[in-house]
C-alpha cells in the first residue's frame, strides 16, 4: 500500500505556520463527492496490489445525513459470496480475503493549483477497532494521475483536524480532499463489531456544483 508523506498520530489540530490560500472541509451529501477503491490481498497473501476502480460512494459504507450534519464512515463490504472476496466464501462469521482501501473524497482540477489548501473537521466519534484505519488526505495529481503528492493524517481518536499542502502550480492538476480507509473487507452483517468513524459535515456550498467538474462521476464496478 502507499505509504504515507506525512502522517501524524493524533487527531489534534496539525498546525501549520503556511497561510491557507483556501480551506475545504466536509461538505454534504452530493453529487460531488467520489469514490474510488483500491484492493490487495492480504499480509498473509503477500499483501499485493489486485486492481483499483471507481466505486460508488454508497458502496464505501459512507452514509451522510444532512438533518444531523454528520458523515457515518464504516467498513467496506462486498455482496459477493466468492471465495475471491472471503475465506471460505461470504457468510456471516467468515473474515474478508482482501485488504480494501476505500477513498471517499472531493475533487477539483487546475482550481487550486499552485495554493496551500488547507481541509478542516471534526471527528464526533470513532468506535474504529484495530482492523481498520481510517485518515484524513489532501492529494495533487498530475494531470495524467501518474503520480502524486499527498499530506494525511491517521483518525486515532475525536476532535478536531486540520492537514495542508502546498500544491503544484503546473497546468492541470488535480486536487483531492477527503477520508480514507483502510482494512479487510467485512461480511454486510458482521459490520457492527468493527465500529465506525462520525464526522461533522457543513452545508454544501452554493458553488459547490464546480467541483463535479473535477472529475468524472464514480459507477459502481465489480470484479
Amino acid at each position: 500500500m502507499k505509504k504515507a508523506i506525512a502522517t501524524m498520530g493524533a487527531c489534534a489540530v496539525l498546525a501549520s505556520a503556511a497561510h491557507a490560500d483556501v480551506t475545504v472541509g466536509i461538505d454534504q451529501s452530493g453529487p460531488h463527492w467520489l469514490g474510488f477503491m483500491n484492493v490487495f490481498e492480504l499480509p498473509a497473501n503477500g499483501g499485493g496490489f489486485v486492481f483499483a476502480s471507481p466505486w460508488g460512494t454508497a458502496d464505501l459504507n459512507s452514509t451522510f445525513d444532512d438533518g444531523a450534519g454528520t458523515l457515518e464512515v464504516s467498513p467496506n463490504t462486498i455482496g459477493d459470496p466468492d471465495p475471491f472476496w472471503y475465506i471460505g466464501g461470504g457468510a456471516p462469521g467468515n473474515p474478508g480475503n482482501k485488504i480494501m482501501e476505500a477513498n471517499l473524497y472531493q475533487e477539483v482540477t487546475d482550481t487550486y493549483a499552485g495554493m496551500t489548501v488547507t481541509f478542516s473537521g471534526t471527528v464526533l466519534s470513532n468506535t474504529f477497532t484495530s482492523a481498520h484505519t481510517s485518515y484524513v488526505f489532501i492529494k495533487d495529481f498530475a494531470a495524467d494521475y501518474t503520480s502524486f503528492t499527498e499530506t494525511k493524517l491517521e483518525i486515532t481518536g475525536t476532535g478536531a483536524f486540520s492537514i495542508d499542502l502546498v500544491t503544484d502550480a503546473g497546468p492541470g492538476r488535480h486536487v483531492q480532499w477527503g477520508i480514507q480507509t483502510i482494512g479487510e473487507n467485512v461480511w454486510f452483517t458482521d459490520t457492527d463489531p468493527f465500529g465506525s468513524i462520525v464526522f461533522a459535515t457543513v452545508p454544501t456550498p452554493a458553488s459547490a456544483g464546480l467541483l463535479a467538474l473535477g472529475g468524472l462521476a464514480a459507477t459502481r464496478r465489480r470484479r
